[in-house]
């Protein structure tokens, strides 16, 4: 029986028992999204079949229409079920041992950011009349570099006004037919950000009828990332600037404050990433524009000494 025993039959079992109700939601999607892979690629293909040959071609196939990062996630799922089946002792062999992972050319995102210029055009534009409204949420993302899902799942209890904080603790599950809260993305996107005086004052008097424990932005519709980008740009149209998406006002955010000589590590830990690594990666152009300005100080001062 184990002869006849398929890899995405197998793949698909491993998922249901190691992954479901083990990781977020969003993370086990991904998982499915493996298995419907090698349905595609390798429907025929057994468990006892595998070799280094017949596993390399697998990821071959995949890297066809896929970017190297996006094969390695890929790779990275499928060698997880089967170095257990090695274990189990359903087949002899690791076949995933130095596979070679390719893929399409990595294509360049320029990350999309408003200056600060843009912004307060932006800002200008909004509403912020009595009663909850997008128009806040995009004030809020602006003022914090909250990610969608985060912002979504704030409820007045998470605002500390006295202090000027904003806890950070959970998300809002947007993507489920029935909305409901989520843990975040990983443990530093537990945080704390402090709030301008003016964010406090406007959000104090949003929050004030409002219950305690419920979601603000997120109510009893389902909501699409689709709707609230689009109402964003509506506001860049009227303001007459380039039209971005909510998670480029992420991105504004951040290099708004690196701009401003913020350090790297204050402005990874107020986005919630994980470590510096990503902010850097993220924001590299910026980075690299800053030492560039950095150099041209350093050349200047040691010049002033002779």
């Amino acid at each position: 029986m184990t002869q006849e025993l398929l890899l995405q039959d197998y793949f698909k079992q491993w998922v249901e028992l190691y992954k479901r109700d083990a990781v977020r939601k969003v993370t086990y999607d991904k998982y499915q999204l493996t298995h419907r892979h090698i349905k595609r690629l390798a429907a025929e293909l057994k468990l006892s079949d595998l070799t280094r040959l017949t596993y390399q071609q697998l990821l071959n196939d995949y890297a066809e229409n896929h970017e190297r990062q996006t094969v390695l996630d890929f790779h990275r799922h499928v060698r997880g079920a089967i170095i257990d089946a090695v274990e189990e002792q359903l087949i002899d062999r690791d076949p995933t041992r130095k596979a070679i992972l390719k893929g399409t050319k990595h294509r360049k995102h320029k990350t999309k950011y408003l200056n600060q210029f843009e912004l307060r055009a932006l800002l200008n534009e909004l509403t912020l009349n009595d009663g909850v409204t997008w128009d806040y949420f995009i004030l809020l993302i602006a003022k914090t570099g909250l990610r969608f899902s985060e912002a979504l799942g704030l409820t007045p209890n998470d605002f500390d006004f006295s202090r000027q904080n904003l806890n950070v603790s959970k998300t809002w599950d947007y993507k489920s037919v029935v909305g409901d809260f989520a843990p975040t993305k990983n443990m530093s996107s537990v945080r704390k950000i402090q709030l301008d005086w003016q964010t406090v004052i406007q959000f104090s008097q949003l929050a004030k009828n409002l219950p305690d424990d419920k979601p603000i932005f997120a109510g009893d519709k389902r909501i699409f990332n689709d709707t609230v980008n689009h109402f964003l740009e509506r506001k860049c149209k009227q303001a007459n600037i380039s039209v971005i998406s909510i998670h480029s006002l992420r991105h504004t955010h951040a290099s708004l404050l690196l701009y401003a000589n913020v350090s790297i590590a204050s402005v990874a830990r107020r986005l919630g990433h994980s470590n510096m690594t990503t902010t850097q990666s993220t924001y590299l152009h910026i980075i690299q524009e800053l030492e560039n300005q950095d150099n041209d100080k350093v050349m200047k001062h040691l010049a002033a000494l002779v």
